[in-house]
């Protein structure tokens, strides 16, 4: 495909994400606001588009989760989708690994004034998910950080977890290289290890679909723990 004609696809998934978003999601200034700080702050834009944040709020409330677990904060935009869906004894328990991320994540859990409803930790999520075992099993798992981690935070998942509970593996497409098992890029492999342990897990059924709108080409799994 041309460098175009790629264009000219990125910019019909944007307004079909567009017109999704204007009809079926509903404006949130404080949302809004939050987007704005993490770019003012220099995050990266790696935050879920709102219609996939209004999706992962969904499948909180499908599932009737009370305890959900994200690793990955960045600037709390899924996670205030996440904590704005649970019920009002429900909780977030967020892992973020870089300070600055999680200096502005905390900025924006509070102008949401959600502070008692999401507990942030900062550090590597390999240092900070032993800790959690006493707050587990968790309802809903959402792994949206370093690629390369996923095997792992697979491995805390399913410790974390009890029959019932939805993992949910996003970006796991990476715009077609995920088919790729030469790639010399680590995120490429860790979400391609992520994949293969999940189909040999018997305590999982899970599927997975290719996305494409304002954040290009993607996709997420969403993996069921069956025992």
């Amino acid at each position: 495909m041309s460098q175009g004609s790629q264009e000219e696809y990125n910019g019909k998934w944007a307004a079909v994400d567009d017109y999704l978003v204007s009809h079926l999601v509903e404006s949130d200034p404080v949302l809004e606001q939050v987007l704005k700080n993490n770019h003012q702050a220099g995050l990266p834009a790696h935050d879920v588009a709102p219609n996939q944040g209004k999706l992962l709020a969904l499948l909180a409330q499908i599932t009737g989760a009370q305890k959900v677990l994200e690793i990955g904060t960045l600037g709390a935009y899924s996670t205030l989708w996440l904590a704005r869906a649970l019920p009002a004894l429900g909780k977030v328990v967020t892992l973020e690994a870089d300070p600055h991320h999680a200096r502005v994540a905390k900025t924006n859990i509070e102008l949401a004034g959600l502070q008692d409803k999401i507990t942030l930790h900062v550090g590597p999520a390999a240092q900070t998910l032993p800790g959690l075992q006493a707050e587990a099993p968790f309802d809903l798992i959402f792994i949206d950080a370093d690629k390369p981690g996923n095997p792992l935070y697979l491995e805390w998942a399913l410790k974390l977890s009890k029959p019932g509970t939805l993992i949910i593996g996003d970006n796991v497409v990476r715009e077609g290289a995920v088919v790729d098992p030469h790639s010399d890029d680590a995120r490429v492999q860790g979400v391609r290890r992520f994949i293969e342990m999940i189909e040999q897990e018997p305590r999982l059924s899970a599927t997975a679909l290719q996305t494409v709108g304002s954040k290009g080409w993607d996709g997420f799994v969403l993996a069921r723990v069956t025992g």
